[in-house]
């Protein structure tokens, strides 16, 4: 029961970040980006001293092969952290929550084209029912939904890498905020050398604190989901995953108070749908594991 209430906790935190972000808004998405990089590392390196995982985390960095796919783990969650700040800055949550929908049908698409892993037959029909959704999006609307596709494509990728290179969650998170530090602290430096705008880190009491907030509240989901993961089966975790997006999409619609058209209500039928396949299919193998392991 700890182990539900940690992932609850993580998941309602993330569901509750375009609130937060929203608060940002007037502030550059590449601001917001460069300080969630910056106080997510100073975050991550207090835990590590407070809970004494120093000598894991420098045993990590003897390692290059880890290393080098935590570079391009960094990359990936550091494009997924841009976008959505700039879609909850253009008032686009309502995408970014469809986005995060997408993201463990696309994880599953990824899982069976690159890994060649088997699919159940619900979860194959969830995939064809995501890609539906995706059709009558460009159908409907004329254009593909780039910032769904963009969250749900680099946020997969970024779950594969990290699945195939597994790090604990605390010790990664640091290395790829270190990976992202020069590339920072380089964008503060050129954007004061060469007065692009004014920043707005120590313009006002409230957006600084907000500023440094950002990495606080990046880290502690993932030190919550982390001691969660350890004490759930995935089919749980599979399941209350949903909270984060379906919170995003409450808050877009009746806090935010964003249009949308009306085409992409169906979008979001067909994917909920897709959602209710996967679990479906989910739960069916891991009902199929446990009768092979327990006749």
């Amino acid at each position: 029961m700890q182990g539900l209430w940690l992932a609850i906790a993580a998941y309602v935190i993330w569901g509750c970040f375009p609130l937060f972000f929203s608060l940002l808004n007037s502030v550059a998405a590449s601001e917001v980006l460069v300080h969630r990089v910056i106080w997510s590392l100073l975050a991550t390196l207090l835990v590590t001293l407070v809970l004494r995982r120093g000598a894991s985390l420098l045993v990590l960095f003897r390692q290059p092969a880890a290393l080098g796919w935590l570079a391009l783990s960094s990359l990936l969650i550091a494009s997924n952290w841009l976008i959505f700040i700039w879609s909850v800055g253009q008032k686009r949550v309502m995408e970014a929550s469809l986005g995060y929908f997408l993201t463990p049908l696309v994880s599953l698409v990824l899982a069976r084209i690159l890994m060649k892993e088997r699919l159940h037959f619900w979860q194959a029909a969830a995939g064809w029912l995501a890609a539906l959704a995706v059709g009558w999006e460009l159908y409907s609307l004329g254009s593909l939904p780039w910032i769904p596709l963009s969250l749900a494509l680099t946020f997969g990728f970024y779950g594969l890498v990290r699945k195939q290179h597994p790090v604990d969650g605390i010790n990664g998170l640091t290395a790829e905020t270190l990976w992202m530090l020069p590339l920072a602290i380089g964008w503060l430096v050129w954007i004061q050398l060469h007065g692009q705008m004014d920043m707005a880190f120590g313009s006002s009491l409230e957006l600084s604190a907000l500023l440094v907030a950002s990495g606080i509240v990046t880290a502690a989901p993932l030190l919550l989901f982390a001691a969660a993961a350890r004490r759930l089966d995935l089919s749980v975790v599979g399941f209350i995953m949903y909270i984060n997006p379906t919170m995003q999409f409450i808050s877009a619609v009746v806090i935010l108070n964003e249009d949308y058209p009306p085409q992409r209500l169906i979008t979001f039928a067909l994917i909920w749908a897709a959602m209710l396949l996967f679990m479906w299919g989910l739960w069916q193998s891991r009902r199929k594991i446990k009768a092979v392991s327990n006749p």
